[in-house]
């Protein structure tokens, strides 16, 4: 029997992305790059669904990047892998990464795109492609110096400096860093705080800071959606709760 390798659980508003190959930290082959990306493309599809974390599962690391057995075979990590990025990245809802141990290479990247990131103690992080007598991509090192400036775009790929435990809250790779035991704790936390806020303005509002970050905004479409929230039934929800001294209860719409 073969066992499914990137599992996806929806359970109302969340949906869970694990990846389940603990005995080789969770590489990711092709076939895991697609099935994960068709993962993507069934949450973007449920308008149910308002936030997306990503696991490690019961791996030692959360993710060893693409398989060597990949690279060794002379394929290109571009297609698959930028294709899962580029999905993730423009994905509407809120993404955490609960990162329960180290991250290396393309998973690095992956990690990137999410809005949140949360890690465990002592876990490490490096990007190695020049070990290995490979170029990063022209993205890939633009999402490198976006997220985490030039200077340490160049310490991680020019010299494959290993970041470890508290390092990586200090180069803005992590969010918080907490115990291994604490993980699911610190990331349930967030994720109720996020899935109480209205819906249209968090993924409104996410979609208006990157494009301002990536330098692309489009300002008719954010004016579209700052209309569409002061329309909204949630607005109006969010006003009458503040009044009645209650948490509101949004609907999305």
């Amino acid at each position: 029997m073969t066992t499914d390798t990137v599992l996806l659980k929806i359970e109302g508003a969340r949906a869970t992305i694990t990846l389940n190959r603990p005995e080789r930290h969770n590489a990711l082959e092709r076939a895991d790059l697609e099935r994960f990306g068709a993962h993507l493309d069934q949450i973007a599809a449920d308008p149910q669904v308002r936030l997306l974390i990503l696991s490690g599962g019961t791996a030692k690391s959360f993710c060893s990047g693409v398989s060597i057995n990949d690279l060794a075979g002379g394929q290109q990590r571009e297609g698959a892998l930028e294709t899962l990025v580029n999905k993730l990245e423009h994905l509407k809802i809120p993404v955490i990464a609960a990162l329960n141990g180290g991250i290396f290479g393309g998973a690095v990247e992956i990690a990137l795109v999410a809005d949140f990131r949360i890690g465990v103690e002592g876990m490490k992080m490096f990007v190695p492609p020049a070990r290995l007598g490979i170029h990063y991509p022209v993205l890939g090192l633009t999402r490198l110096i976006e997220r985490l400036g030039l200077n340490v775009a160049k310490r991680l790929v020019l010299s494959v400096e290993e970041f470890v435990g508290p390092q990586l809250v200090e180069i803005g790779f992590l969010d918080k860093i907490v115990p291994r035991e604490a993980l699911e704790t610190e990331v349930e936390t967030l994720a109720e705080r996020i899935l109480g806020l209205a819906p249209l303005a968090v993924q409104g509002m996410k979609q208006t800071l990157n494009g301002i970050a990536r330098g692309h905004l489009d300002k008719q479409a954010a004016a579209g959606r700052i209309a569409a929230c002061w329309a909204s039934a949630d607005h109006q929800e969010g006003l009458k709760a503040f009044a009645e001294k209650r948490k509101p209860v949004f609907a999305g719409n």
